[in-house]
């Protein structure tokens, strides 16, 4: 089974794009509305679930934040935080005090220069410490409905190397193959789709899963497991 360093690239653009719609029909059909599983009741509980759920499972950010929610509501709450306290409440989530002290600057940053309310567009979201391409356009999705660009983590990474999609490994240039392969009004249905497939029918560990409904579409990718990032 190759690695992600040697993936053989086997498709022409036109099979790529021939392929990622017979992907995207599955995807619409069994997971037609684009919603986290990360819990959160206020859009600065969900920029924050989102930047400490990086490199963590939704599984654990859930666990932690069942409890930190109940104290940290607000722009304001987070913003007044106190670093030392904030990192310890996070302690169990990798990498909890870069995550806490880059919630605490976007918190303020949001607080003084955006009037309290979380930005709508992409180029000022990756402004806040923690955010980038990825992180903002989940947000974007999931507080505003606004789609204008496929977020790429760990799990839609995966699947693109997988099914021959991109033959890029940095995120970025992942999710602008996508999207280059996906008609934009389709492009909601593709994180959230990949990661609920990845997580609840084709995990990352080798396995033999020719007769799962993806694989199917494409036999090949049975024989390829990139490396984790």
């Amino acid at each position: 089974m190759a690695s992600s360093a040697s993936l053989p690239v086997l498709s022409t653009p036109k099979e790529r794009r021939a392929r990622m719609k017979k992907i995207m029909q599955y995807l619409k059909k069994t997971y037609p509305e684009p919603k986290t599983e990360l819990n959160y009741k206020t859009p600065f509980q969900m920029l924050a679930a989102v930047m400490l759920s990086a490199q963590c499972t939704d599984k654990k950010v859930n666990a932690v934040t069942d409890t930190l929610w109940k104290k940290y509501k607000s722009v304001d709450d987070f913003a007044n935080a106190n670093i030392a306290t904030l990192s310890e409440e996070t302690s169990s989530i990798t990498f909890h005090r870069t995550k806490s002290k880059n919630l605490i600057a976007a918190a303020q940053m949001v607080r003084d220069e955006f009037s309290g309310k979380l930005p709508k567009t992409e180029a000022e979201l990756v402004k806040l410490p923690g955010i980038a391409y990825k992180s903002a356009h989940v947000v974007l999705g999931e507080l505003y409905g606004i789609w204008e660009g496929i977020p790429t983590d760990t799990h839609v990474r995966r699947f693109a190397l997988r099914f021959d999609l991109s033959s890029n490994t940095d995120l970025l240039k992942i999710s602008k193959d996508l999207e280059d392969l996906v008609p934009k009004e389709d492009w909601k249905y593709v994180n959230n789709g990949l990661v609920l497939y990845g997580r609840y029918v084709c995990n990352a560990i080798p396995h033999d899963c020719l007769q799962h409904p993806l694989t199917k579409i494409w036999p090949p990718a049975a024989e390829r497991w990139p490396k984790a990032k």
